[in-house]
């Protein structure tokens, strides 16, 4: 007996319509603990899918995955539907390199509706689905989950504008885990909201509406009092305005509640909005107790809920915030800005220590960024700290409304580079290539702790644009320097001299050449060895001198290939007529990278001291082959 007894005979959605009802909160129970105890060994976003229990076998109850379409916004509230939808066996290598997602994959399963990874999408795609169905004449349903956080974003908005003006058949159930609300208001409005999507009441309601069609001020009268009631038990009156028609707020973890009200919405054939309230972490007393540290978490200990990582060592995102606290003392124009990550970012004791400085939109990357060039214009400097991935949201942004006018601000892109387990939505290896290509903006990147204290002065002296990309976690240990001195703006740094390649490196992947010119050193080959720092603008003076000089170059990145840190080197080379130079980039191919731990993934695509070995081995071995040397 494993303590799985129900759930070991559900490997589909049918398996779980088989069962009795009243079976339901076993499963719902069963299905937590092996959320808990997989989470707990391979890390994963806990709190949000032990919230969304119930309401995942509810949705598989009422409708026909993969006929009807569910569609997980940003995907960290699925592990319940996977489980449902045949992953339970595979359910351990949840986001292990080679095992199942993190995130909804549509490769991955039929009952995966759509890829997901980033918020605020399941209603623009959910409608778009919706369309392509009501045009070849399907009626499978569509239904859309997006959490509360995930309303913050813009786009959720332009999707229920659309599907409000086109009237498509579009479910919205709208996960709220954050509204408080009274037993009472809340125990009322569950009840009015499972009356009011009855078809009786919904038949009796058209047939009213006909029969005062001749009297138009009482039928306007009616619909007044509708609306105040609705207006005063529930909050639903915004998306009353966007046509879709609004029930709620239902306990979310009430199953019966939650069945009842979905089988009547399923038959209405309009946009609805359900308002399903539930409780994050539920079912997991440290997770109930600390909801935001278990929204993305670590390996911990179950019966604790201690990490179980005790490494001590400082991060880049921690020396970022320690560092933006001191510069900010000094500076009284400085302020940040983030996008719903305070504590993911560092910034949280920013927060603390300067709150009328600090700035969070909400999921609002576009807004944030065009929000702080409205305070650059105004003589502050911001500093925009987003996740590289999620800052390519705001590219318009960047390149129109910071850039064209040269505003000071400063971009912190965290988890820069290969991020590991969360793969390809959340990899952040694409930001120096779309970063340099925007005029007036400085692209920085540190090879240590101390260089990214020391940019971060240097982004603060700037004024003009400026981005700082970083990776996440602990870096090569080395120690702040308490002055942290600004930077010459395009000036790279020679950390070792040879006469035979010279390996241009940016960022984390410097450290990487290092070890590999030891390893060269053992082949009784020299490499110069340099720290660009800048990707834009590129010391293209060393870079030019350096080349001559070898006659071969080994550039190396996380980032794609494409644009990026290597094409900037052979740009400056082609620029200035340099010929006879022969080069290898390292970095990452056009293809989106895989999910895994990140040292397995850096191994994998050789973005580390043996890739970068390789590839000036190459050269060096070529052009003694061919005569030259």
């Amino acid at each position: 007996m494993d303590g799985t007894e129900l759930l070991s005979r559900v490997n589909s959605p049918e398996d779980l319509k088989a069962l009795p009802e009243k079976a339901l909160p076993e499963v719902a129970r069963e299905i937590r603990r092996l959320i808990i105890e997989t989470v707990s060994r391979t890390g994963g976003h806990l709190a949000p899918s032990l919230g969304a229990v119930e309401l995942a076998i509810a949705l598989h109850r009422v409708f026909s995955s993969p006929k009807d379409k569910i569609i997980w916004d940003v995907g960290h509230q699925a592990y319940a539907h996977k489980i449902i939808c045949g992953r339970r066996d595979r359910f351990h290598t949840l986001r292990q390199h080679g095992g199942i997602s993190g995130f909804t994959r549509m490769g991955e399963s039929p009952h995966d509706a759509f890829s997901t990874g980033h918020s605020s999408t399941s209603i623009s795609a959910g409608l778009g689905i919706a369309c392509a169905k009501a045009l070849r004449g399907d009626t499978g349903k569509v239904i859309a989950v997006i959490g509360d956080g995930s309303m913050t974003g813009g786009i959720a908005y332009e999707g229920l504008n659309q599907a409000g003006d086109i009237k498509r058949d579009l479910i919205v159930v709208l996960n709220d885990n954050e509204m408080s609300i009274s037993p009472n208001v809340g125990a009322l409005s569950s009840f009015l909201s499972r009356k009011f999507s009855n078809k009786g009441f919904l038949d009796l309601r058209k047939e009213l509406k006909g029969m005062l069609s001749t009297r138009p001020s009482l039928y306007h009268f009616m619909k007044r009092v509708e609306d105040s009631l609705k207006a005063f038990i529930t909050p639903g009156m915004l998306f009353e305005a966007f046509d879709f028609n609004y029930y709620g707020p239902i306990e979310g973890h009430r199953l019966d509640h939650l069945i009842h009200t979905l089988e009547n919405v399923r038959e209405l054939g309009t946009p609805v909005l359900l308002h399903v309230t539930t409780k994050k972490g539920k079912g997991y007393a440290p997770a109930e107790r600390n909801p935001s540290h278990f929204h993305g978490v670590g390996c911990f200990e179950v019966a604790t809920g201690n990490c179980v990582d005790t490494k001590s060592q400082a991060t880049y995102t921690g020396i970022f915030g320690e560092t933006l606290c001191r510069l900010a003392r000094e500076n009284q124009t400085v302020v940040a800005v983030t996008a719903a990550m305070p504590e993911g970012t560092g910034l949280a004791g920013f927060a603390r220590e300067f709150p009328d400085r600090f700035f969070d939109v909400g999921i609002a990357e576009q807004h944030g960024v065009t929000f702080a060039a409205g305070l650059a214009a105004e003589g502050y400097h911001p500093v925009v700290a987003i996740y590289s991935t999620f800052l390519q949201r705001a590219y318009d942004q960047m390149l129109h409304d910071v850039c064209l006018e040269a505003l000071p601000v400063t971009f912190a892109l965290d988890r820069a580079g290969i991020v590991g387990e969360d793969g390809p939505t959340h990899h952040g290896v694409f930001d120096l290539s779309y970063l340099r290509t925007m005029p007036n903006m400085v692209v920085m990147a540190p090879k240590d702790e101390n260089e990214l204290a020391r940019m971060l002065a240097t982004a603060l002296a700037h004024k003009g644009p400026s981005a700082i990309r970083y990776p996440r976690g602990a870096g090569p240990g080395v120690a702040l320097d308490d002055t942290a001195a600004p930077l010459p703006i395009g000036k790279a740094e020679v950390l070792a001299e040879g006469g035979d390649v010279v390996l241009f490196a940016i960022g984390r992947m410097v450290a990487e050449a290092e070890k590999a010119r030891e390893l060269l050193l053992a082949k009784g080959i020299s490499a110069t060895v340099v720290n660009a720092r800048f990707a834009a603008p590129l010391d293209t003076g060393l870079v030019t001198d350096l080349a001559q000089k070898t006659g071969r170059v080994v550039t190396a990145e996380e980032n794609v290939l494409a644009g990026g840190f290597g094409s900037a080197v052979l740009e400056a080379l082609a620029d200035a007529g340099i010929s006879g130079v022969t080069a290898r980039r390292v970095g990452i191919p056009g293809r989106f990278i895989e999910h895994g731990a990140a040292s397995v993934l850096r191994r994998r695509h050789g973005l580390d001291a043996q890739g970068i070995f390789g590839a000036a081995m190459a050269l060096c071995v070529s052009g003694a082959e061919n005569g030259d040397g």
